[in-house]
């Protein structure tokens, strides 16, 4: 299987997943009779796209090829995609169309396109909140003081590059890490999904999905569903082994000087029980000095 159809894959598994899951009754179709499919019909999708049958048919079947804007945006609408979604199904077309996300690709990135004196200069000035780079494998590139304390358990280990992919599904210690473990779970997959989308013929986030599905039944099961996220912001607990519980909101913010890296800060509550854990975990990591 090439790279296009690798892409044409994508298109068909998207749009089979997000068809199923919509029920006539949602946006307002009629039921009648038996119904052999879950979700919705391609004619229905059609019509509530403004398609014809045939032409959305070929769409489903991966040849997206040089479908106008008009005509995603129209799919988006009907199929009732949220903004992630919405650009996933845009990227997976242009990568059937053999076109660079944003119009360029993706630069590779590694160890040394996160050990810039001044990337960690940048993370080091976060003194009351866990600032780390992630790359769109998952790999933890680099930390501030604080974050190589709350992973410590994960960053500790040496050697392999630390992965919060593996450590969510092959570390049975991020089940107790994280006492939110099936939302953090489908969390991580969909963003894996959307960043598969944005570049699909990665061969290092190809070689991670190989692994993850072949060693834990519930990444293979979520990877299936096709679902995308963005990380984004919002708020997370843990369960940390040397403070306890804690409540932290987090925001991600791109790299532009580096596609592809992520810089992820987690902070807490002003005066809340858990900046005050943090505090503690700060002072109980000060002592060791990378």
């Amino acid at each position: 299987m090439d790279h296009s159809d690798d892409a044409r894959h994508e298109v068909r598994e998207f749009l089979t997943t997000r068809r199923a899951r919509i029920t006539p009754d949602q946006v307002g179709l009629p039921v009648s009779g038996s119904r052999r499919v879950p979700g919705l019909r391609r004619s229905e999708v059609a019509t509530l796209a403004g398609l014809s049958v045939e032409y959305y048919a070929r769409l489903e079947r991966g040849q997206i090829g040089g479908a106008s804007s008009g005509v995603l945006e129209a799919l988006a609408g009907a199929l009732r995609l949220d903004d992630t979604e919405r650009d996933h199904l845009f990227d997976l077309a242009r990568a059937v169309d053999g076109i660079p996300t944003s119009g360029r690709g993706r630069r590779r990135t590694t160890s040394r396109s996160a050990s810039r004196p001044g990337l960690h200069w940048t993370l080091e000035a976060f003194t009351r909140g866990v600032a780390f780079v992630r790359d769109q494998h998952q790999d933890v590139l680099a930390t501030n003081a604080l974050a190589r304390a709350f992973y410590s358990h994960l960053i500790g280990e040496g050697g392999r590059t630390p992965n919060l992919a593996r450590f969510q599904f092959l570390d049975p210690a991020s089940r107790d890490f994280y006492p939110d473990w099936d939302l953090f779970a489908a969390m991580c997959v969909g963003v894996m999904r959307a960043d598969a989308g944005r570049d699909p013929h990665d061969r290092g986030l190809q070689e991670l999905v190989g692994e993850l599905s072949t060693r834990s039944d519930t990444f293979r099961r979520l990877w299936a569903d096709h679902d995308v996220r963005s990380h984004g912001s919002g708020t997370k607990r843990f369960d940390h082994p040397v403070v306890g519980e804690l409540t932290l909101a987090y925001e991600e913010l791109a790299i532009t000087a580096e596609p592809g890296l992520a810089l992820i800060v987690y902070t807490a509550e002003p005066g809340s029980p858990s900046a005050e854990r943090l505090e503690l975990l700060a002072s109980w990591a000060a002592p060791v000095r990378p």
